[in-house]
Protein backbone atom coordinates (compact mmCIF):
# COMPACT_ATOMS: atom_id res chain seq x y z
CA UNK A 1 0.00 0.00 0.00
CA UNK A 2 2.74 2.49 0.94
CA UNK A 3 4.80 1.52 -2.09
CA UNK A 4 1.78 2.31 -4.31
CA UNK A 5 1.41 5.67 -2.53
CA UNK A 6 5.10 6.46 -3.11
CA UNK A 7 4.73 5.58 -6.78
CA UNK A 8 1.59 7.70 -7.10
CA UNK A 9 3.34 10.66 -5.50
CA UNK A 10 6.28 10.15 -7.87
CA UNK A 11 3.90 10.28 -10.86
CA UNK A 12 2.23 13.40 -9.44
CA UNK A 13 5.65 14.99 -9.02
CA UNK A 14 6.53 14.35 -12.67
CA UNK A 15 3.13 15.71 -13.74
CA UNK A 16 3.60 18.84 -11.63
CA UNK A 17 7.08 19.39 -13.07
CA UNK A 18 5.69 19.03 -16.60
CA UNK A 19 2.96 21.53 -15.71
CA UNK A 20 5.50 24.01 -14.37
CA UNK A 21 7.50 23.76 -17.59
CA UNK A 22 4.66 23.64 -20.14
CA UNK A 23 1.55 24.89 -18.34
CA UNK A 24 1.93 28.43 -19.65
CA UNK A 25 1.11 27.11 -23.09
CA UNK A 26 -2.17 25.69 -21.73
CA UNK A 27 -3.14 29.29 -20.93
CA UNK A 28 -2.90 30.12 -24.64
CA UNK A 29 -6.02 28.03 -25.14
CA UNK A 30 -7.62 28.54 -21.73
CA UNK A 31 -6.61 31.96 -20.38
CA UNK A 32 -8.03 31.26 -16.91
CA UNK A 33 -5.27 28.64 -16.52
CA UNK A 34 -2.72 31.47 -16.33
CA UNK A 35 -3.14 32.18 -12.60
CA UNK A 36 -2.81 28.58 -11.39
CA UNK A 37 0.23 28.20 -13.63
CA UNK A 38 1.76 31.40 -12.30
CA UNK A 39 1.45 29.99 -8.77
CA UNK A 40 2.99 26.67 -9.85
CA UNK A 41 5.85 28.43 -11.67
CA UNK A 42 6.49 30.64 -8.63
CA UNK A 43 6.66 27.54 -6.43
CA UNK A 44 9.02 25.87 -8.91
CA UNK A 45 11.25 28.95 -8.94
CA UNK A 46 11.25 29.07 -5.14
CA UNK A 47 12.18 25.40 -4.82
CA UNK A 48 15.21 25.74 -7.10
CA UNK A 49 16.25 29.17 -5.75
CA UNK A 50 15.75 28.71 -2.02
CA UNK A 51 16.55 25.52 -0.15
CA UNK A 52 12.93 24.36 0.16
CA UNK A 53 11.66 20.82 0.12
CA UNK A 54 8.46 20.17 -1.78
CA UNK A 55 5.65 18.63 0.29
CA UNK A 56 5.37 15.88 -2.32
CA UNK A 57 8.98 14.93 -1.57
CA UNK A 58 8.15 14.64 2.14
CA UNK A 59 5.16 12.40 1.37
CA UNK A 60 7.16 10.22 -1.00
CA UNK A 61 10.01 9.74 1.50
CA UNK A 62 7.53 8.99 4.29
CA UNK A 63 5.70 6.40 2.16
CA UNK A 64 8.97 4.75 1.12
CA UNK A 65 10.09 4.44 4.75
CA UNK A 66 6.70 3.00 5.72
CA UNK A 67 7.03 0.50 2.85
CA UNK A 68 10.33 -0.68 4.32
CA UNK A 69 12.53 1.07 1.77
CA UNK A 70 15.33 3.43 2.66
CA UNK A 71 14.32 7.08 2.66
CA UNK A 72 15.71 8.65 -0.47
CA UNK A 73 17.19 11.65 1.33
CA UNK A 74 17.52 13.70 -1.84
CA UNK A 75 14.98 15.95 -3.49
CA UNK A 76 12.86 14.85 -6.43
CA UNK A 77 14.90 16.71 -9.05
CA UNK A 78 18.21 15.61 -7.54
CA UNK A 79 17.08 11.97 -7.40
CA UNK A 80 15.09 11.46 -10.60
CA UNK A 81 16.03 14.24 -13.01
CA UNK A 82 19.66 15.39 -12.60
CA UNK A 83 22.10 12.79 -13.78
CA UNK A 84 19.25 10.66 -15.13
CA UNK A 85 17.62 12.80 -17.85
CA UNK A 86 20.62 15.10 -18.30
CA UNK A 87 24.15 15.44 -16.91
CA UNK A 88 24.27 17.34 -13.62
CA UNK A 89 26.67 19.92 -15.04
CA UNK A 90 23.86 21.26 -17.26
CA UNK A 91 21.50 21.99 -14.36
CA UNK A 92 21.93 25.76 -14.40
CA UNK A 93 21.63 25.94 -18.18
CA UNK A 94 18.43 23.90 -18.13
CA UNK A 95 16.98 26.04 -15.33
CA UNK A 96 17.61 29.12 -17.46
CA UNK A 97 16.09 27.41 -20.50
CA UNK A 98 12.97 26.46 -18.52
CA UNK A 99 12.71 30.06 -17.29
CA UNK A 100 12.94 31.36 -20.86
CA UNK A 101 10.32 28.82 -21.97
CA UNK A 102 7.92 29.86 -19.19
CA UNK A 103 8.43 33.58 -19.86
CA UNK A 104 7.96 32.91 -23.59
CA UNK A 105 4.68 31.14 -22.89
CA UNK A 106 3.56 34.15 -20.85
CA UNK A 107 4.40 36.45 -23.76
CA UNK A 108 2.09 34.26 -25.84
CA UNK A 109 -0.64 34.55 -23.20
CA UNK A 110 -0.29 38.34 -23.26
CA UNK A 111 -0.39 38.52 -27.06
CA UNK A 112 -3.52 36.33 -27.07
CA UNK A 113 -5.11 38.52 -24.40
CA UNK A 114 -4.43 41.65 -26.46
CA UNK A 115 -5.86 40.05 -29.61
CA UNK A 116 -9.04 38.96 -27.81
CA UNK A 117 -9.42 42.38 -26.22
CA UNK A 118 -8.89 44.21 -29.53
CA UNK A 119 -11.29 41.86 -31.33
CA UNK A 120 -13.90 42.40 -28.65
CA UNK A 121 -13.52 46.17 -28.90
CA UNK A 122 -13.80 46.02 -32.67
CA UNK A 123 -16.98 43.97 -32.42
CA UNK A 124 -18.49 46.39 -29.92
CA UNK A 125 -17.75 49.35 -32.20
CA UNK A 126 -19.34 47.60 -35.17
CA UNK A 127 -22.53 46.85 -33.19
CA UNK A 128 -23.02 50.46 -32.07
CA UNK A 129 -25.67 52.37 -34.03
CA UNK A 130 -24.28 55.05 -36.33
CA UNK A 131 -24.17 58.53 -34.85
CA UNK A 132 -26.86 60.86 -36.18
CA UNK A 133 -26.17 64.45 -37.08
Amino acid sequence: MYRALATTVLVLHFAFLAYVILGGFVAWRWPKAFWPHLAAAAWGLAVVSIPLTCPLTYVEHWARRRAGEAGVGRGFIDQYIEGVLYPERYTHLLQVMVGVLVVGSYVGVYVGYRKRRDTKRGTEKMSEPPATV
